[in-house]
């Protein structure tokens, strides 16, 4: 594992919080990030799920770029190697796929960018290990849940896991999971469901994100 491929899955295991978002206005993009960051996050994934997503990536970049260079920003819903080239071309700290793709995986590994991959088989992630990935995706996380993880994670000693897509907010669901033995937690639609959906600072986001971290690390 090459030295930036490691450094980034050793911020994701120091920060295991990590929100998955998307939206087609590029300041809420800011805000949300804004109010994540302030929230102690410093690894976010946007996801590639909507027609103005490559532009929205950069301008999150940029506002990264300029204001949290500790942040590690990649990119989810990954499904093809173009993709993965585009947004390693923009700027993407990672790659995060919904499915397991060797293009996908062989791109990320040429431009020594962290590959994370969605798998919910054991069939899946013994072929995403294969391929290299040392953290893998379980997607959708509602639908397998933390007795999946228990059930496989002895046969699979050297990955990592994140569960990703429904899980949720609450500190059992989250202890579950923990329990189960997972590295880092992807929180989506969840994390951001709240009744104020607009306006700079996003102060109910940035104290959600403060208690979310306290749970994950137990701190």
């Amino acid at each position: 594992m090459n030295n930036t491929i490691a450094n980034t899955l050793q911020t994701i295991q120091e920060h295991p919080v990590i929100p998955v978002f998307y939206h087609q206005d590029p300041q809420n993009c800011v805000d949300i990030l804004t109010a994540c960051y302030n929230g102690g996050i410093r690894v976010f994934e946007f996801t590639n799920r909507g027609v103005h997503a490559a532009h929205n990536f950069k301008v999150l970049l940029d506002h990264r770029n300029a204001h949290f260079p500790d942040l590690k920003l990649g990119i989810g819903t990954i499904k093809t190697p173009a993709q993965a080239e585009d947004y390693l071309n923009i700027g993407a700290d990672f790659i995060v796929s919904p499915i397991v793709k060797a293009e996908i995986a062989k791109v990320s590994a040429d431009r020594n960018i962290l590959w994370i991959p969605g798998c919910m088989t054991p069939t899946e992630i013994n072929y995403a290990e294969e391929l290299g990935a040392p953290l893998i995706k379980l997607f959708p996380g509602d639908t397998l849940g933390p007795g999946f993880l228990k059930a496989i994670k002895p046969l699979f000693p050297a990955l990592k896991f994140m569960p990703t897509g429904g899980v949720d907010i609450d500190k059992d669901n989250i202890d579950g999971w923990l329990n189960a033995g997972v590295s880092a937690l992807g929180f989506g639609s969840k994390l951001f469901n709240h009744t104020e959906t607009t306006g700079a600072g996003y102060v109910w986001l940035s104290e959600r994100c403060r208690s979310l971290i306290k749970i994950v690390t137990r701190k």
